[in-house]
């Protein structure tokens, strides 16, 4: 199941970006020769047209080759007019950016699915109060449901504890329902410093409460449903950037790096726990894939974007020694990554530490 999930995973993630790609350039006129669900040799393939459709025997990846993608390819003077080279800069932006684009889009679907179907939310219900805590001297006791804060209202747990742990130190009115009774419990969260998801400690505010585990399935109409979607994209997309750049600076640790190992064993945990955490899995990680891609790295899709910015502010494009030598620098870096996260992967499984 494991290894089941983890390829439908894949390969629904590799088409999507590959299927950007290839509807991109059939839209801007450009002849696709090849179509492929991973690398290397050929699986099984079949030709419709002027694409041959195939899937290859390495499942990590794809591709999509075009006609004329390199300058040094000899051409009749009529295949030109559908060559990839031979095109405006603005039509290869689109297809190069349609990938990463395609990849985003699909996450934003599947997330406004998952709103139009409904999640669980934790409820605001206490229970438990923590043994002299500001909860416990304010009076909060187990059962209680917190209505509101100061003029916010309170529907759900997360939205609690955000107000509270952006306030610490400042004093708070708690309207607190205790059984058919509505009430308003004055309250200041103590300062407590904790370590983000990044390792780096931030102070937040702490009344001393925990939730009841009490739940409510809610479903959003469709318009608020794209709403949430659309900010949940955005969410994850700036949190990957921000890895990202931790990541460079060291503040996170270069062994929280996964690879194919880390996505199949996480892949079939979130399918044991079913479809519906399987889908966010593949939303969040449909969303690093395009912003990954984005990276101005040559040989990735941000580096090919990168190459096109500078031929449309120099009116011509660089020279193929140049953007050759980069490819190949920018080759070594991701396959460096590549082997650093297989490392990690099987050091995890050695030692048997869990998945981040």
């Amino acid at each position: 199941m494991t290894f089941l999930s983890a390829i439908i995973l894949l390969g629904i993630i590799i088409f999507v970006h590959e299927i950007g790609h290839f509807l991109s350039a059939k839209l801007v006129g450009v002849r696709v020769l090849k179509f492929s669900l991973g690398f290397g040799p050929k699986i099984i393939g079949k030709r419709y047209g002027d694409t041959e459709y195939l899937i290859s025997s390495i499942p990590f990846g794809g591709y999509v080759k075009m006609l004329g993608e390199h300058r040094e390819e000899v051409l009749v003077e009529e295949e030109k007019a559908r060559s990839y080279t031979h095109q405006p800069v603005w039509k290869r932006f689109i297809i190069v950016s349609s990938g990463p684009l395609f990849n985003l889009l699909f996450a934003l679907v599947i997330f406004v699915c998952i709103f139009l179907h409904g999640l669980p939310v934790l409820l605001p219900e206490v229970g438990e109060v923590l043994t002299g805590s500001p909860a416990e001297r304010a009076g909060v006791i187990k059962g209680d449901t917190i209505v509101a804060i100061d003029d916010s209202q309170i529907t759900q747990w997360g939205e609690m504890t955000k107000i509270i742990h952006n306030s610490p130190g400042r004093s708070l009115n708690l309207k607190v329902k205790r059984q058919t009774e509505i009430m308003t419990v004055p309250i200041v969260p103590e300062k407590r410093k904790v370590k983000d998801i990044f390792g780096e400690e931030r102070e937040i505010g702490l009344i001393g409460i925990k939730p009841s585990g009490n739940t409510l399935k809610r479903q959003e109409g469709l318009i608020k449903a794209i709403g949430n979607a659309v900010m949940r994209t955005w969410e994850i997309s700036a949190l990957t950037v921000v890895a990202v750049a931790k990541l460079i600076q060291r503040v996170i640790p270069m062994e929280t790096i996964g690879g194919p190992i880390l996505i199949l064993q996480m892949a079939g945990e979130q399918a044991s726990l079913g479809l519906l955490n399987f889908f966010i899995f593949m939303a969040i990680i449909n969303v690093n894939i395009g912003i990954l891609n984005l990276l101005p790295i040559p040989i990735l899709d941000g580096g090919h974007i990168l190459f096109l910015g500078i031929e449309a502010v120099r009116r011509k494009p660089l020279s193929d020694k140049l953007i050759t030598v980069a490819q190949r620098v920018g080759l070594a870096i991701i396959l460096f990554i590549m082997v650093f996260a297989l490392y990690n992967d099987i050091m995890r499984i050695i030692t048997g530490k869990p998945i981040p």
